[in-house]
């Protein structure tokens, strides 16, 4: 039987990434006195990498800055990771980004119907606290029993670490679980922890290749809200409980 439902953060409950992460990267930079500047179409592609810190190196090396050979660079990386965690709070607390459609209340319908909920996420603690708290309040927090986030595991997605971590934490296994994504690299890491899959694409991986999802959909949709890809494919409106479980069995 279907015992739990783990979701990924970014962009799958919100579309933090553009409208919040690259925002508060480009605030970092600018308070680091920095000339680097992560417009829509370049942090699309960056987002090909998992991980703040990682994100940055990697727009070292691929976009040749000369600031790859300062010695001290992955000091200063992290100290730009915590500058831009500081921004994106304050983004969160002024309510910049509202969760996707369908995103509160199928995260209550199934708290209604007894489904445990956990997340599976790269992004740090402090960044899931902060759309958490300001999009379902603070009590939001307690109504997921585990929450993966970070550098809790060696390895980021596509790895399938942080799921296997959670699934370790819940003491359930893959058949017990759905896992919900927006990207590639997320579908990869549920798949390889054996997790069947939802995924709801955004702006950003709308063309990724999402095969071995159980669905893939454009939101999770709401009755004055609907899902188009939902309704073309099922003929129904939005997700719910009793839709999450004839996917998973």
């Amino acid at each position: 039987m279907l015992e739990a439902l783990i979701f990924d953060v970014d962009g799958t409950l919100a579309d933090t990434e553009r409208d919040g992460h690259r925002v508060a990267f480009n605030l970092a930079f600018e308070e680091a006195g920095l000339d680097w500047h992560w417009d829509e179409p370049t942090y699309g592609e960056l987002l090909a990498v998992t991980g703040g810190k990682e994100r940055m190196k990697h727009y070292l090396e691929t976009h040749d800055r000369p600031e790859r050979h300062e010695p001290d660079i992955d000091e200063r990386i992290r100290e730009l990771h915590a500058q831009k965690t500081r921004h994106y709070v304050e983004l969160m607390r002024q309510s910049r980004v509202p969760l996707r459609p369908g995103v509160q209340r199928l995260l209550q319908e199934a708290r209604d119907a007894g489904l445990r909920l956990a997340i599976a996420t790269t992004t740090t603690p402090q960044n899931v606290t902060a759309l958490l708290s300001n999009t379902l309040g603070e009590d939001s927090l307690d109504w997921f029993e585990v929450i993966g986030a970070g550098d809790i595991v060696p390895k980021k997605k596509p790895g399938p670490d942080i799921y296997e971590y959670v699934l370790e934490k819940m003491k359930l296994s893959p058949e017990q679980c759905l896992a919900f994504e927006d990207s590639r690299n997320g579908i990869l890491s549920s798949l390889g922890a054996g997790l069947k899959t939802l995924i709801t694409y955004n702006g950003y991986t709308a063309d990724d290749d999402f095969g071995g999802a159980a669905l893939v959909i454009d939101h999770l949709g709401d009755p004055d809200r609907p899902s188009a890809e939902l309704q073309k494919q099922k003929g129904r409106d939005f997700v719910d409980v009793e839709l999450l479980r004839a996917l998973h069995g």
